[in-house]
């Protein structure tokens, strides 16, 4: 699997992702600068958490607008693979590849913490490391990670499968005592149409290897490389 990182001023996750991708495939993915215009042959570009401008103005809404979103968008529309991870998220949603927004935390607290997600999907190329219905432990450092979307857009991904992880409690159940930023739906994952694109606000980065005290977020990305195999 050949697999890009774009870097934007601000992201703070970028070398976390590449270590768990280089982990997963064998060799180190490309680092991106935001500036660039043109993407390398590439499987899967990934938008790495952070803080990119400092999330001044909105969250990710300057980045979407930086010169290399313009090939990013183009490697989606072209069926290619993108993942978006918590800031990577936001930007994903302003660029247009996924509905909806991403609001200030219910709380309006900044949360850091492992929380439980349900797999919602396994059937994609993001999540078939996973079985439906499991429960994995993921960390997640956001202030702006509420999604939001109008009721025809939540019906519409609950009936075509593009949920791919809800917040959930240890025993699987979901419910406000579980959601970490107010989420509609318990959302904390969405896919594309096509199911190519993915966006997540939890950091799968963060528990892939034992060293960083677990593994729940390795098979995402060993998934995608067998997917690409």
């Amino acid at each position: 699997m050949k697999a890009g990182v774009i870097v934007f001023p601000g992201s703070n996750c970028d070398r976390d992702v590449m270590v768990a991708l280089e982990q997963a495939t064998g060799r180190p993915p490309a680092a991106i600068w935001h500036r660039e215009t043109v993407l390398p042959d590439l499987d899967l570009v990934v938008l790495p958490g952070g803080f990119s401008y400092g999330d001044y103005l909105r969250a990710g809404a300057m980045a979407a607008q930086s010169p290399i979103m313009r090939a990013v968008v183009a490697h989606a529309e072209a069926g290619r693979h993108v993942l978006g991870i918590c800031n990577g998220f936001q930007i994903a949603i302003e660029a247009g590849l996924l509905p909806g927004a991403l609001l200030r935390n219910a709380g309006l607290h900044f949360v850091c913490r492992d929380v439980w997600l349900r797999v919602e999907n396994a059937a994609t190329p993001f999540t078939r490391g996973y079985r439906g219905g499991d429960v994995i432990r993921v960390p997640v450092a956001h202030h702006d990670g509420n999604y939001f979307a109008d009721p025809e857009t939540l019906a519409r991904l609950r009936g075509e499968g593009r949920v791919a992880f809800r917040y959930c409690a240890a025993d699987g159940d979901a419910g406000e005592r579980a959601n970490p930023n107010g989420s509609a739906d318990d959302i904390a994952g969405i896919l594309n149409e096509r199911g190519n694109v993915l966006g997540l606000m939890p950091h799968p980065e963060r528990l892939a290897d034992p060293a960083l005290g677990g593994t729940d977020g390795r098979p995402m990305f060993t998934a995608l490389v067998e997917s690409f195999a």
